[in-house]
């Protein structure tokens, strides 16, 4: 009998091609679960996330859910992707959930974290997960125009999908900026977020933060929904997801 499994996993996805199946390319997160589970369990096994992270992007934790037939346990299950599943993923929880459970849909909120680096010095040992500003933006700039940036609106220019025919009204409840030494950390928590609209966010509040864009900008670039009026993608090596909530 068919069991639905809920999946919590982490990635690092700097060598990845982003969560999604990509023609021509083994080389994604879903890709990779999905060979793993379909071995154990002797047929081909959709596995469904509950975000497509982009390529270069990493998480912390990842939601997705798979229906198995198998006699494993759950801690078995996660040992058995842990042990043929590449070092750079790994799986952190197993457990089983109800028929109607689908980590996508039934996703309430997501955290994301994107982190720059304004040291002085290369960051060596964590340059993979981390961009390097141009200068060190200011903080207090930035922080008014998040202010200005949270709440239900239309995003339509913070997304990278043109042909984005879906509504584009999203609510970004939190959006946090701290300067933790040598690196800031902004942190946004919402309900969904479009293409790349994180990394466009980001991006965005930089150019207020360098001197390139004014904090009262932001309502005319909601306003706009031209992707041309918002700021820069920030790269993608700085985000990863963190969390994913249900009920």
């Amino acid at each position: 009998m068919k069991q639905n499994y809920r999946f919590t996993i982490s990635y690092d996805g700097s060598r990845f091609y982003g969560w999604e199946h990509q023609p021509n390319t083994d080389m994604t997160i879903q890709g990779k679960m999905e060979s793993v589970l379909s071995c154990l369990d002797g047929r081909e096994i959709e596995v469904i996330g509950a975000g497509r992270t982009d390529a270069g992007v990493h998480a912390v934790a990842m939601t997705a859910n798979a229906f198995l037939e198998t006699d494993m346990t759950e801690d078995e299950i996660k040992d058995y992707c842990n042990r043929y599943l590449p070092d750079d993923i790994c799986v952190k929880k197993v457990v089983k959930a109800g028929d109607r459970f689908h980590s996508r849909y039934n996703a309430l909120g997501k955290t994301y974290r994107y982190t720059c680096y304004v040291g002085d010095e290369k960051p060596v040992f964590n340059r993979k997960y981390v961009y390097r500003t141009e200068m060190v933006p200011d903080m207090d700039l930035m922080r008014k125009a998040a202010d200005l940036l949270m709440g239900e609106h239309d995003f339509a220019a913070f997304c990278s999908n043109a042909r984005m025919k879906k509504s584009t009204v999203r609510l970004v409840d939190k959006i946090d900026i701290k300067r933790e030494k040598d690196t800031i950390v902004f942190t946004f928590h919402g309900t969904g977020f479009l293409q790349h609209m994180v990394r466009i966010m980001t991006g965005t509040l930089l150019e207020v933060g360098y001197g390139k864009k004014k904090p009262e900008d932001i309502p005319l670039i909601l306003d706009g929904k031209k992707r041309a009026n918002a700021g820069f993608t920030a790269p993608a090596q700085g985000l990863c997801m963190m969390e994913v909530d249900y009920h």
